[in-house]
């Protein structure tokens, strides 16, 4: 939860619009974002705390991809901008 609200934070600091949502199943918790229109979520899972990396997963193409967790803002960033 520690990354995962660091994370959080560094997204909103950088004037993002975002949730954070732990409850429940990671599929109930990407359709429930899919639902509120959400373009991207972010998941910190087991393997961040091995390699510092998290999933970004886009809700239009349904694409996940693992990133360095210190790459989150300037991606996010850049992908709302190239839309």
């Amino acid at each position: 939860p520690e990354k995962a609200a660091a994370i959080y934070s560094e997204l909103k600091e950088a004037g993002i619009v975002c949730a954070y949502d732990q409850r429940g199943a990671i599929g109930r918790r990407y359709r429930r974002q899919d639902e509120i229109g959400t373009p991207y979520c972010i998941t910190v899972d087991g393997q961040t705390l091995e390699d510092d990396t998290v999933t970004l997963r886009d809700r239009d193409t349904l694409e996940q991809i693992r990133i360095p967790s210190r790459e989150v803002v300037d991606e996010i960033q850049r992908r709302l901008h190239a839309g």
